[in-house]
This record gives C-alpha cells, sequence and structure tokens, in this order.
C-alpha cells in the first residue's frame, strides 16, 4: 500500500467538456430467465397486477428509476428464440425448451406483450435478434412484424393480433454474445461478422434509421479479445453502429479493495475496444466512428452455486430462480464506481444496460405474495439515472493513491461531474474506495460562479455485507449536512471511508 497523507482534487469548467449524455447509458436489460420475466413484471393474480398481469408495484420502480431502454429478450436466451412462437393467441402459443437456462419457455409474455409493458414502464425496447439458430430471414420478419405499418403478411399479422401501430423499435441487437462457446450457436468471428454484416444490411433495406448493435466480447478474460472486436469490424464496420461489451465483476476472495478496484478495469475495457474501433476505422479510412453499447454490465457472483445445482439437478421448470443475487453494500459501491467509469466515457459509450433490471442480478427484487423492493444497488443507478444527464466534464482529478492484489495506483477517491446547462445545475458523483480514512475532495468551480450547494447524499455503512430485505434496509441514501463548505469557488466535502457521494449545486437566482 502507498502511503503519504490521502487527498483528492477535481477542477471543472464549463469549457472543459468530455461530451453530452446520452441518457440511454441508463438502460438496463430483461432476458427470459429465472423469475425476470414471469413473478418479476408478470405476474396475473398479485395484488398490484393490473388488467395484463403487470405488476404495478415493479412499474413504480422502474419509473423512479428512470430507465430510457431496455434490451430484451436477451441476453442468452436469443440464441434459440423463435420470435413467432410469441405472438399471437396465447392458447396457441407453444411451451419450448429453453436451451440457455434449461427452462421451460410457456410464452406467456412475447414481443407484444413487452412493447405494451414498454410503453407503461415509459420506456424504449432494445431489441435482440436470434443470430445463433436462426438469420437474415427471421430477422428481417421480426422487424417487419414490430415497425412496418401495413400491408405485408408480417405486418398484417401484427394487425391481426390486435396491434394496429407499428412498435417502431429503433435500436436492435444482432446477437448476443456470439464470441462465447456457451452460445447456442456460437461462431467464429468472421463468421459472425460476415452474418452480421449481411443481416444489417438486409434490416437497414426495411428501415434504414435504424441503430444495429454489433456483439462484442463477452468479457476481456475471452482468448479471443480483443482480436474479436477487430476481425467483426474488419467484416461490418459500415454496416453497423455500435460494439457490444459484456462485464460482471465479484468478490470471491473477500477482498473490498481489490473488488473496489475493478472499476479500474472497466476503464481499461473502454479504452481497449475504443482503440480497436478506432484502428479499423483507419485500416477503412472511413469517417464514421463506431460507438459502443456496455449492454451488459454489474456485480454477479453470490448465486452462482446455486444457480448450477438448479440447472444441473432440477432442469426444464418454468421461472425457476436463478441469478438472485442479494446485493450488499459493497457492491452499491462497485456499481456507483461503474457508473462514473461510464460517465468519463460518455464520448464513446452512448449506451449501457444494467443487467438485468427485476429479480435477476438486479436492483429490484420482489416477492411472490408480497411486495417489490430496493437492493442496495438501486440507490447509485438512481441517482445517476436522475442528477446524471447534461454535458460531462472532464474533472481533471489528482488524488492519492493505493495498490491492491490485481490493480496499481487506483485512485482512493474517483469521481465524474455532470453539468445541465439549461437548469443551471451541476453534479459530482465521488466514491471513497479507502476503507478507513475520511478524504476531503477539493472542487475548484471558479468556473461556476453563483452555483451553491443544494445538497450532499451520502451512501455509507460500517458494515460492508450489510444488504436490503423486503422487510429492512440496512443500506439507503441519507443527506449530509455537516461536511462540506463551499468559500471563493472552492468545494470542500468530507467523504467518509467507502463510501458513494452525489454532490448537488446549482446556481442561486
Amino acid at each position: 500500500m502507498k502511503s503519504g497523507k490521502k487527498f483528492a482534487r477535481i477542477t471543472l469548467d464549463k469549457d472543459f467538456q468530455i461530451s453530452p449524455v446520452d441518457k440511454r447509458i441508463y438502460g438496463s436489460f430483461i432476458e427470459h430467465l429465472g423469475r425476470a420475466v414471469y413473478g418479476g413484471i408478470y405476474q396475473p393474480g398479485h395484488p398490484s397486477a393490473d388488467g395484463e398481469g403487470f405488476r404495478q408495484d415493479v412499474l413504480d420502480l422502474v419509473k423512479e428509476l428512470g430507465v430510457p431502454i431496455v434490451r430484451y429478450p436477451g441476453g442468452n436466451f436469443v440464441s434459440n428464440f423463435y420470435w413467432e412462437d410469441s405472438v399471437g393467441p396465447i392458447a396457441d402459443r407453444p411451451r419450448r425448451l429453453e436451451l440457455a437456462w434449461r427452462s421451460t419457455e410457456p410464452n406467456l409474455i412475447g414481443v407484444n406483450e413487452f412493447a405494451s409493458w414498454a410503453k407503461k414502464a415509459e420506456t424504449q425496447v432494445m431489441m435482440a435478434v436470434n443470430l445463433g439458430t436462426r438469420g437474415i430471414e427471421a430477422a428481417c420478419n421480426l422487424l417487419e412484424y414490430c415497425n412496418h405499418p401495413s400491408g405485408t403478411k408480417y405486418s398484417d399479422l401484427r394487425i391481426s393480433h390486435g396491434v394496429k401501430n407499428p412498435h417502431s423499435i429503433k435500436t436492435w441487437c444482432l446477437g448476443n454474445e456470439m464470441d462465447g462457446p456457451w452460445q447456442t450457436g456460437h461462431k467464429t468471428a468472421y463468421e459472425y461478422g460476415r452474418l452480421a454484416d449481411e443481416t444489417a444490411k438486409a434490416m437497414r433495406q426495411i428501415d434504414p434509421s435504424l441503430e444495429l448493435v454489433a456483439c462484442g466480447s463477452s468479457n476481456t478474460n475471452m482468448p479471443t479479445y480483443p482480436q474479436w472486436e477487430a476481425t467483426v469490424l474488419e467484416e461490418a464496420y459500415d454496416s453497423v453502429d455500435f460494439i457490444s461489451l459484456h462485464t460482471y465483476y465479484g468478490n470471491r476472495f473477500h477482498d473490498t479493495a481489490n473488488f473496489l478496484a475493478q472499476s479500474d478495469d472497466v476503464d481499461h475495457f473502454i479504452k481497449t475496444v475504443i482503440a480497436t474501433c478506432d484502428f479499423v476505422k483507419a485500416k477503412k479510412r472511413s469517417k464514421k466512428d463506431i460507438m459502443l453499447s456496455f449492454d451488459e454490465w454489474n456485480v454477479w457472483f453470490h448465486a452462482n452455486e446455486a444457480d448450477d445445482d438448479t440447472m444441473k439437478n432440477r432442469p426444464w421448470s418454468v421461472a425457476p430462480p436463478l441469478l438472485e443475487d442479494h446485493y450488499d453494500f459493497e457492491d452499491a459501491l462497485l456499481v456507483g464506481l461503474m457508473l462514473i467509469t461510464l460517465l468519463k466515457h460518455s464520448d464513446r459509450v452512448r449506451m449501457a444496460c444494467m443487467a438485468q433490471l427485476v429479480n435477476v442480478i438486479a436492483p429490484i427484487m420482489t416477492e411472490e405474495n408480497g411486495p417489490a423492493w430496493r437492493q442496495t444497488i438501486y440507490y447509485p443507478y438512481l441517482h445517476a439515472s436522475k442528477y446524471g444527464r447534461g454535458i460531462a466534464l472532464e474533472t481533471a482529478l489528482r488524488s492519492s493513491r493505493h495498490d491492491t492484489l490485481d490493480y496499481t495506483d487506483v485512485t482512493d477517491v474517483d469521481a465524474a461531474a455532470v453539468w445541465d446547462n439549461e437548469g443551471e445545475a451541476l453534479t459530482i458523483f465521488a466514491v471513497n474506495r479507502d476503507l478507513s480514512e475520511d478524504i476531503t475532495l477539493e472542487a475548484d468551480l471558479r468556473s461556476f460562479p453563483g452555483y451553491q450547494l443544494l445538497e450532499h447524499l451520502v451512501l455509507e455503512n460500517p458494515d460492508m455485507g450489510a444488504v436490503n430485505t423486503a422487510e429492512k434496509e440496512a443500506v439507503c441514501p441519507h443527506a449530509a449536512t455537516d461536511r462540506n463548505q463551499l468559500a471563493d469557488g472552492i468545494l470542500r466535502a468530507k467523504l467518509a471511508p467507502a463510501s458513494w457521494n452525489v454532490l448537488r449545486l446549482k446556481k442561486s437566482i
């Protein structure tokens, strides 16, 4: 560990901008996996269920988060998804073996029902197409079903199913994690790149306004990373707009300092993919930048053993409890750090999806006959989504540093800032990664004359293992009123050890 006095300084200036923040970086993900759909967003007979069977208590929490876009229907699930089985009269829909998670899919919720739920949740749909067991034809047919007004086979089929107006879904994922040998229909980079390119070109014939996402590496430990990205983009660069990134983290060895340093790995991941994209851009003499869709990210490790047992010993059940991680306080800190990292790369990371939204590695949990409730990770997500909209600013961060088991030169404090120029508001998000000492964050705000501190929200707990339940919220934010001083354009804010902090400022009238 490095010694010396602990400090953290940032300098914020209106002219030192990263980029406007695309609100879609606060997106999420719902897969036909475990209790995400059945027992999550959909549970007929629950006291809060509406006429379509959707839980209103879940909808209320989703709307509170302000989720702008939700990826659907997978995930690994999509690689054996027959979309035709999910539409039409429910009584006529087949039950199918779901290969990814070894469950039985009853097809009670499908394309139209999810689109209806999305409207109620005040969000948009990011639709994924099956490029595992299917391909160009099925993708185009689904697009025609969803987006074409009328007068063709699949648009008229949608209308016959009671949906007159097109869904007008504009963002589409070209498969899922096709680099992974666990994926049904796994392909080489060249095979996938060719298929993605041809599928994209065909889909654009139907709707040229689409935004299309090609599969990048499933994680940085894949043996094909980052050559996978380079090969795929060699084939599909001109046809796609985004390439995806996926990553999950855990603290299996109970090393909190090392666990919280893993956001540095996220930073390196993003920089490497950007460099790879720009290499292919240069090679192709292109003027187009490929943007990044970080469309799976979260902490995931708590439920691994239980999941393996369920899939191995009790396969083919409907909506078994899978990936139900119960998040603790330190998980919330890492989620906050990952959100900070996304904001610092908002010029290229234009979409991101916390995986997932309800019950499955999720900020929202439900009880079958009881309430929906907020996990610890709900709160950094809520704060970032609510206050992190505007223009991301360079922080020019200087901080004392430390080393961990796997990482060197880890800043004690990490921070991001977002300026809402229209609302004349400024928000600083900061995490103190030091586990034992207060650190005063000194923020030079002389570029923001007349701004006053409105609120300092803090998420802190002496117990790193503290969890929330349906009965008790052990981890929830509170306002700190005695930790800050703003004078002569310099804000000094005391950050408690191992804490998530939201400093909200606004220009006084």
